[in-house]
């Protein structure tokens, strides 16, 4: 295939130099992607490829996951989205995609497989396989791609190399009877280090090992070039210069930019598109390029309604590939104006023209997020697949400016058959052996069954069945219960009939009694009701939320009551307070904490907890 790269895209505020015209055999092509639990080094490892092909000078400072170029990834340690990037070596090509690593972003995980012909599974020297390790291996293995194992952090103190490679290997044969793909190439690393190899033993200060290793035992990509032209719509993109952008692989056949193709939707109907601009990757950047063929991995513009799991192909004769099904979203929540008594006076964006046409651009890249409008013109339904992948996008838009509220996380029931149904959810727990009984004792309240148990006398790996209202508010819950010290990882399993009630999980709310601001002597006199989430000169007002009482019904408090002047007072009777420490909520926390009569008012400053019903007069 002949490609021709002759612009590139702006990335990071710099235009990068211009590619002179190239031949690349598909011989010389290979398709990778990067799989594991979160945290395990994939994003570093990616960091590493690029460094041995040379991208970065010797002398150049290279932050840490340059492909977590979200503020969000960098503070989370996670990756979000799916993203590409290539790199030369040796004369070939190597298309990486680095996947997310987080049970909300799956579904992600699923589709980006079906453009590679391999993948490096990395694993912890010192945890080994993990949940999530188990869901991506076995999509892999299911699709029958050749895997490289990775074990990586060897340097770690704690590290076990040859435990781990045991449990990878135990992992392996319990999800396939395929002796091909169990017999996987094996490579030991430090991302950290930025070195590779094959043996324990063997000394190396690069990762040329890992790069000659994809080059032997990665297949390049199959598809002819001559024949009809095929394209599986994989991730979506967006940009505001070319709006839509839909990326995935060739499967057969060629692509000129400016040619006229047809988009073969998923309810069989076909609509005739041209392409604008045609994109390539190299590097970390994406490319323009004039044509590509079988075995690319490429974005087209120029198709505004295009979705993923769709297919473009030729004009004369359209011939779609086997649809790609995408998670339905199993949480729903609502979206509303912010009307509080503060409204207005910290965010950018207010009005709801403006957080309507913010939710409905989401859906331009965000194809597992569903939007709704309601009777009010100013509430939507926004749906998605858990509650990370809607905190996510409302950390988003309170740090592009927005202000809203938000109410309770719920799940989304559907009738089948006549019969109502509500999601389940695997849900796995590796927690210290003296946490498990306090840990099953609560899921069981929350109408878990409990399927496998393996203990290792120090630490205790559970698997449940749970109902997905179950699993609301059970994160902080959890984090208490293990001391900050067990990990929890939860995939969708199916629908299924209603479990019953689940009782409620957590008191009653301390309610700000009037508008103003809250002062040391008021919040001292409170200190025996509950938990108070706020500090001395938080600005309240009438149905706040200001912490969390001793009591199962909502009690008001009068934070902002200032102590009664007498000749006996002192200049520094308010300095001999000593308050409590408060609770101070995270996002997640104050999603989790609210009640089904109770909002969180989003804003870039404040997070804020509320009853919905301001114009109570009484909230005891």
């Amino acid at each position: 295939m002949n490609n021709k790269y002759f612009l590139y895209t702006i990335i990071g505020g710099s235009i990068k130099p211009q590619k002179k015209e190239e031949d690349m055999d598909i011989e010389k092509l290979r398709n990778i992607a990067i799989i594991a639990h979160v945290d395990h080094g994939k994003t570093s490892m990616v960091d590493c490829m690029l460094k041995q092909s040379g991208v970065f000078r010797d002398n150049q400072e290279v932050q840490a996951c340059v492909l977590d170029s979200n503020d969000l990834e960098r503070e989370r340690g996670i990756t979000i989205l799916s993203k590409n990037i290539s790199v030369d070596y040796k004369g070939y090509h190597i298309n990486v995609v680095d996947t997310p690593g987080h049970a909300d972003f799956g579904g992600e995980v699923e589709r980006v497989l079906g453009m590679v012909d391999g993948a490096l599974l990395i694993v912890d020297a010192a945890e080994g396989p993990m949940p999530q390790t188990r869901f991506v291996l076995s999509k892999a293995l299911e699709l029958g791609l050749r895997i490289i194992v990775v074990i990586n952090k060897i340097d770690k103190p704690a590290a076990e190399p040859d435990l781990a490679l045991d449990k990878v290997f135990d992992l392996f044969t319990e999800l396939t009877d395929n002796e091909e793909l169990i017999d996987f190439p094996i490579i030991y690393a430090s991302s950290l280090q930025g070195f590779a190899k094959k043996e324990l033993e063997d000394e190396s200060d690069n990762i040329a090992p890992l790069m000659d290793c994809i080059i032997e035992n990665i297949k390049h990509p199959e598809g002819d070039a001559d024949e009809n032209l095929q394209f599986h719509v994989t991730t979506l993109d967006y940009n505001d210069y070319v709006g839509r952008i839909a990326i995935g692989r060739i499967k057969n056949g060629h692509l000129k930019s400016q040619e006229t193709l047809s988009l073969i939707k998923a309810d069989g109907s076909i609509q005739r598109c041209k392409i604008t601009k045609l994109f390539g990757f190299h590097d970390l950047g994406r490319v323009e390029i004039e044509e590509a063929s079988a075995g690319d991995i490429v974005g087209i513009a120029g198709f505004p309604d295009v979705q993923i799991g769709e297919t473009i192909s030729s004009l004369d004769n359209p011939v779609a590939l086997p649809l790609i099904h995408i998670d339905e979203p199993t949480l729903q929540m609502n979206f509303s104006v912010n009307d509080s008594p503060y409204a207005g006076q910290e965010g950018k964006f207010v009005t709801s023209r403006q957080l309507r046409k913010r939710l409905y651009d989401e859906l331009e890249k965000n194809v597992s997020m569903r939007v709704e409008d309601t009777d009010s013109t100013d509430k939507w339904v926004v749906s998605g697949r858990g509650e990370l992948h809607l905190s996510i996008l409302i950390e988003t838009m309170r740090r592009e400016g927005y202000e809203f509220q938000v109410s309770k996380p719920e799940v989304i029931y559907k009738t089948i058959d006549g019969v109502q149904m509500e999601p389940y959810e695997n849900l796995f727990l590796d927690v210290p052996d003296e946490c498990t009984g306090s840990c099953i004792e609560r899921l069981a309240g929350r109408k878990a069954q409990m399927l496998d148990m393996q203990s290792t006398g120090v630490r205790s790996k559970l698997e449940f069945v749970i109902p997905a209202r179950g699993l609301i508010g059970f994160k902080g819950e959890f984090i208490r219960l293990t001391r900050g010290e067990g990990i929890m990882y939860h995939t969708f399993n199916k629908y299924d009939t209603l479990a019953g009630d689940i009782p409620k999980q957590r008191m009653g709310s301390l309610i700000a009694w009037e508008q103003g601001e809250a002062v040391p002597y008021a919040l001292d006199q409170f200190a025996d009701r509950g938990t108070f989430f706020i500090t001395p000169k938080t600005k309240v007002y009438k149905g706040m939320i200001v912490g969390e009482g001793n009591r199962a019904q909502d009690v008001a408090v009068n934070v902002c009551k200032t102590k009664k002047l007498t000749n006996m007072r002192t200049s520094t009777a308010d300095a001999m307070v000593v308050l409590k420490a408060p609770k101070l909520l995270s996002l997640e926390e104050a999603l989790d904490y609210i009640a089904d009569d109770e909002l969180a008012e989003i804003t870039p400053e404040s997070i804020r907890l509320r009853k919905a019903d301001l114009t109570r007069t009484r909230f005891n």
